[in-house]
């Protein structure tokens, strides 16, 4: 379970982040995930937070813990997350299978057997056939389910979404709503005592509202309890 013990973050003189103390709601019934927001506006300092948690960026003070332990200074490799940016950060040189066996190839799983594990991820979320396509001709709702899937197949403890529907259309923002949290119904198939949790930093409240069961809005360099 994530908490944070009063992180602070600071901007020149302008306090991000200043001594946020939270932790991880009590989410009875998720069924399958658990979805917790961060709102605010641009600016704010919830993308901050969120790379302070993966552990792309320090704190200038306090502490992030999961499951009651201190990782910060545990790396970003080894936190057991996997953090999901809202351009995608596909990688052009890869085509879709590679980009998906990425993460397992750091696991340390062969490159045959990583590719097997990403087709297979692949056609659990409709794109049966699309290992050997360049994911620069895919479709923006296609890539967004390519960095999807290559974030979940990992089996990551805790999934980090940034914005994740900011680069699409406002029309296919709201199509792709309820087809992503089934996707990760779908992908984010651990054991069944896998509690899947995460973590979405979003500045529009009715993708909150339709993808979280709790949310807080960073305001002033406070999180404030919103549902």
């Amino acid at each position: 379970m994530l908490e944070l013990r009063r992180v602070s973050k600071h901007f020149g003189a302008t306090p991000l982040l200043d001594a946020v103390s939270w932790q991880w709601p009590a989410i009875p019934d998720a069924g399958g995930a658990e979805v917790v927001a961060l709102l605010g506006p641009s600016g704010s300092g919830k993308s901050t937070l969120l790379r302070i948690v993966a552990g792309l960026e320090d704190a200038d003070a306090g502490d992030v813990l999961w499951n009651g332990q201190s990782i910060a200074a545990v790396p970003v490799e080894r936190r057991g997350f996997a953090l999901m940016f809202q351009q995608f950060a596909l990688f052009p040189h890869l085509n879709v299978r590679d980009n998906v066996a990425f993460g397992l190839r750091e696991q340390g799983l062969s490159r045959a057997d990583a590719r097997v594990q990403a087709d297979a991820a692949l056609t659990g979320v409709g794109l049966a056939g699309y290992g050997s396509r360049t994911v620069t001709g895919l479709s923006g709702g296609e890539q967004q389910r390519v960095a999807l899937v290559r974030a979940l197949v990992t089996q990551p403890r805790l999934l980090l979404l940034d914005e994740p529907f900011s680069a699409l259309d406002a029309d296919l923002r709201v199509t792709l709503r309820s087809a992503f949290l089934n996707d990760i119904r779908q992908a984010w198939d651990g054991q069944a005592t896998t509690v899947r949790r995460v973590l979405l930093v979003t500045h529009d409240e009715a993708e909150a509202r339709q993808m979280a069961h709790h949310a807080w809005r960073l305001h002033g360099g406070l999180l404030q309890p919103l549902w």
